[in-house]
């Protein structure tokens, strides 16, 4: 397994970590994502640990703090063996406090993912999402306070805006705080939006980028396919709520070109699609979920290997979209 560094920190990290959305299920959004239980869920993280992905990433609003409880479950024992990543921001309760980014919730957000990860310290913490409610000053003085009280070790931001990002950023650094050292976000061959603002400024900045949803919501697994009807499971079942759209000619001719390159390396499609970001020099880590054995080893071979520069080039040329205003301004 390959190591790199977590964005702008110290931290080696495994190129892959296991997403554990799928722990749970306890509600009917994440049940579409899985339902895995306790017993399922160590035998996933033996598998990674015996592979060397030994980074864990969760948050306390999958399935409602299930997620990290079970996660916490099966890593019991072998705490300093692992990397454990959770997030918070999202309503975890109906109470006007019960969400966001305020001292308030952070510090309560914390408290109750260590009781549930049976742990006294969270290595990466991400704000789940940018609060518009909260002052960024408010958020980063807690963040630097967790950390320095030693229950949080490196902070992360997920889902912001570029605006919001380099804000956070520019903040920290006037008040001399703990800043933010790692980006997750989603990033695909068939999403590639986040090279046109966030890129640039995680290169300009110094952070590095952890991929969720690299298969692009399930779309890029090899099971969909020009002409042919959805297959049982979990997109058909409804697992693309909240998924960006993406034109089905633009999705069948990435398929495609996956499709020849799978044939001319021998991967798999899912293995192409997850090389392919590794290939981005911002890529700290790709996040890869798993229903079963089956799939996790699948998307851990997609490491120890290397697309080549043509293979590249035509899955590029295939995926490329548009530029937002002004990134088209004086392009031909």
């Amino acid at each position: 397994m390959e190591y790199r560094n977590l964005g702008r920190s110290g931290l080696k990290v495994p190129v892959l970590s296991l997403g554990t959305a799928t722990f749970g299920g306890t509600n009917e959004f994440f049940k579409r994502w899985g339902e895995t239980d306790i017993k399922e869920a160590t035998r996933l993280v033996d598998l990674s640990i015996e592979r060397g992905m030994n980074f864990f990433d969760t948050a306390n609003v999958y399935s409602q703090g299930a997620s990290e409880e079970i996660l916490g479950a099966s890593i019991k024992g072998r705490r300093d063996k692992v990397i454990l990543a959770t997030k918070a921001a999202f309503a975890m309760g109906e109470g006007p406090n019960d969400t966001g980014s305020s001292r308030y919730h952070l510090i309560k957000a914390v408290e109750d993912s260590l009781k549930r990860l049976g742990t006294d310290y969270i290595d990466v913490f991400f704000m789940h999402a940018f609060d518009e409610d909260t002052p960024v000053e408010e958020t980063l003085r807690t963040l630097d306070y967790l950390v320095t009280s030693g229950k949080v070790r490196y902070i992360g931001a997920s889902n912001f805006t570029a605006w919001q990002l380099m804000k956070s950023l520019s903040v920290a650094e006037r008040h001399n705080l703990e800043k933010y050292v790692i980006y997750q976000g989603y990033y695909s061959l068939i999403g590639r939006d986040y090279e046109q603002e966030l890129m640039p400024l995680l290169k300009d900045q110094g952070l590095g980028l952890m991929v969720w949803s690299p298969l692009g919501w399930g779309r890029l697994t090899g099971k969909i396919r020009r002409n042919n009807p959805l297959p049982e499971g979990r997109v058909k079942a409804g697992g693309l709520a909240g998924a960006p759209p993406v034109a089905d000619e633009h999705l069948y001719n990435v398929i495609d070109v996956l499709d020849q390159v799978a044939a001319e390396t021998g991967k798999s499609i899912s293995q192409v699609s997850i090389n392919w970001l590794l290939n981005n020099p911002t890529v700290s880590n790709v996040v890869i979920g798993a229903r079963n054995e089956k799939q996790l080893l699948e998307n851990l071979d997609a490491t120890g290997w290397s697309l080549s520069p043509e293979h590249l080039l035509q899955l590029n040329a295939v995926s490329e979209q548009i530029p937002i205003y002004p990134h088209w301004v004086g392009k031909r």
